[in-house]
């Protein structure tokens, strides 16, 4: 078997910097620091071992201090959030109208590209996310549209008792009055229906057919200089983590990180550089028309030894392309390709049944599982990749990067990296 942790030496980790890049997320990343406070806990009791939070000790945007005690080891951590949510709470700061408008938009360019058709072949749960946005959408279109005419009849019947040349003209101004605020109470409550989130996160990936937007590029650059000037730090391992839509994002960072020659060798020429993928949807981006750059970037980062990659997802998570490749059902592969090393979470395993049994249907919590504790923790426990002894490499030594339970290229791009 090919040894593709060979760049590993001792693997051992007293300091460790880690970067969390979030999906397409509008929230405050306290957010996240919270929910590690509360699940780190929860871990910790259920396999044995310490861990405590504290403020950051370093420079930069958001984050926080870990001190892990695990397998006879002191680790110190700090962990720190990538912040784009200011981007994403632009991109939604649309209104009703422009939501619609976007809806037609997006749906044309999955289709008219034969993105959608090509992602049906892989996971049923990721498409019916992307169609319940549209579906959603239509279907309050059509209870205010009924609500509208129901009250614009009312108001045209009374009307006709009395005023009857004015009733029509009234009868339609009432319809669209209720119709617009039928809508609008839909998009005060979309906390509950999650229709105008999901359509604006996926319509910002089609509104540039898989390009990324100017404003994102940039602050993809800024993300890259600060994991670089984390490599000259007197640390262990930087690991980048990259949940959903944020996976994507951190496979072109970390391609332009070793492309430009700022990623040690990971053979004792600074710390190790690991990359950790959570959830990942990247089939949605990479197999729209323009999304070259993340192709070649896929392509290219699937074969460096420098940065060890191991996806994380699970059969249970509706929303993820779960044990997908994406370098090869992207059809970018290669021959030398080592990485990623797909991982299964396997939440009907390392979950309670009763906490399986209260989750199962609660598809956007468990999107965001592989951040929380397990109460049967197997192969994959987040906790101990941030904070334990080990690199991330060295954690999943001697696996040979699984392939793709969906093993045809299903789409029909190329990439351009020799």
């Amino acid at each position: 078997m090919p040894d593709y942790f060979a760049a590993e030496t001792e693997g051992q980790v007293a300091r460790r910097r880690v970067f969390y890049i979030p999906g397409y997320d509008p929230i405050h990343p306290r957010r996240y620091r919270e929910l590690y406070r509360k699940e780190a806990a929860l871990q910790a009791e259920v396999s044995g071992y310490e861990i405590t939070l504290r403020p950051k000790t370093t420079k930069g945007p958001y984050g926080w201090h870990v001190s892990a005690r695990m397998d006879g080891a002191e680790v110190e951590s700090d962990i720190e959030v990538l912040v784009w949510s200011d981007i994403v709470r632009d991109s939604m700061a649309q209104g009703i109208a422009a939501t619609y408008v976007q809806m037609v938009r997006t749906a044309a360019v999955y289709i008219g590209s034969g993105a959608l058709f090509r992602l049906m072949r892989l996971r049923k749960g990721p498409v019916i996310a992307a169609l319940y946005p549209v579906g959603m959408l239509l279907l309050q279109l059509a209870l205010a549209c009924l609500a509208g005419w129901g009250a614009g009849a009312l108001m045209a019947w009374l009307l006709s008792l009395a005023v009857p040349m004015l009733a029509p003209l009234v009868g339609w101004a009432t319809g669209l009055a209720v119709v617009w605020r039928v809508l609008a109470w839909f998009k005060a409550k979309d906390g509950k229906f999650f229709a105008y989130y999901l359509m604006n996160d996926y319509g910002f990936s089609a509104q540039s057919l898989g390009a990324n937007p100017p404003a994102l590029e940039a602050r993809m650059a800024e993300f890259g200089d600060a994991i670089a000037a984390a490599l000259r730090e007197d640390v262990d391992e930087v690991l980048v983590v990259g949940h959903s839509s944020g996976a994507h994002l951190a496979v072109s960072i970390l391609a332009d990180l070793v492309r430009s020659g700022r990623a040690p060798s990971g053979r004792g020429e600074g710390p190790r550089l690991s990359f950790l993928s959570l959830g990942q949807v990247v089939p949605m981006v990479s197999f729209l028309p323009k999304a070259g750059r993340l192709r070649d970037d896929l392509a290219y980062l699937s074969m460096r030894p420098e940065v060890p990659w191991i996806d994380v997802t699970a059969p249970g998570d509706g929303c993820a392309f779960a044990l997908c490749d994406p370098v090869s059902v992207t059809g970018v592969a290669q021959a030398g390709k080592r990485w990623p090393l797909v991982v299964s979470a396997a939440f009907t395993q390392t979950l309670a049944p009763e906490t399986w049994a209260k989750l199962r249907w609660r598809f956007f919590r468990l999107h965001f599982q592989y951040l929380c504790h397990f109460d049967r923790p197997g192969d994959y426990d987040y906790f101990r990749i941030t904070a334990g002894p080990l690199t991330l490499g060295r954690r999943y030594e001697g696996r040979e990067p699984s392939k793709s339970r969906i093993e045809t290229p299903v789409s029909k791009y190329t990439s351009r990296v020799a």
